[in-house]
């Protein structure tokens, strides 16, 4: 497969992951659906549009080509029919699951692709910022996704989610020089894994825990 129809597939596979995402958390959060479309799309392409600003690609490749767009808003509608709404809303360990699986999935995909379009877009191999344009590319639409639905953003606050991304975005930057095919293959497996190794075994990062007499 050509690379740049890989990639394009990736991407693809990503914005229907995290429009999933995005379309179930609206939906908890009993939104109309223009609200459920509107936080598929924030959720969807929110990464892609903060990595783009960062990199100087204006305007945004996300407002210049609108399959991703589209693609969000269908994914959005669909998770908002009756029959799909209501299968997912009947068993909690069933909505958990997708949520998870989907949120996984777009981050690992969404991590690498940014590295990589850090990498193709810098002229020189930066690997500082090929693993901060990877981690704001993978966490940037959820984190806008929590605030929007007026929750504390995931990434801050359970389980290993923005540390995961950083250690995909750092494999990814490093096997590059090897094999673009075996460093993007690698960041998305280390991110999904390190996901699931982490909410299986409940493992979190340090709080910051108050005293009870804090005024």
């Amino acid at each position: 497969m050509d690379s740049d129809l890989f990639i394009l597939v990736l991407e693809l596979v990503g914005t229907v992951a995290f429009a999933v995402s995005g379309a179930m958390t609206a939906m908890k959060k009993e939104m109309d659906i223009f609200g459920v479309c509107v936080l598929g799309i924030i959720t969807a392409c929110g990464g892609g549009v903060i990595r783009d600003i960062i990199l100087g690609i204006t305007p945004p490749n996300t407002f210049r080509d609108p399959v991703y767009g589209v693609t969000a808003t269908v994914t959005s509608i669909i998770i908002f029919l009756p029959f799909v709404r209501k299968m997912l809303f009947r068993h909690k360990k069933l909505y958990d699951k997708v949520l998870l699986y989907m949120d996984t999935a777009g981050l690992g995909i969404f991590t690498v692709v940014g590295a990589r379009t850090a990498l193709v877009m810098s002229e020189e191999y930066n690997i500082f910022l090929l693993i901060f344009v990877g981690v704001i590319t993978g966490v940037g639409g959820g984190i806008m996704r929590d605030v929007l639905a007026g929750d504390r953003p995931y990434v801050f606050v359970k389980h290993v989610y923005a540390c995961a991304s950083i250690v995909g975005a750092a494999v990814c930057s490093v096997l590059w020089k090897y094999s673009s095919s075996i460093a993007l293959a690698s960041g998305m497996a280390v991110v999904i894994l390190i996901r699931f190794f982490a909410i299986k075994y409940d493992i979190n990062l340090p709080k910051a825990v108050l005293e009870d007499d804090w005024d």
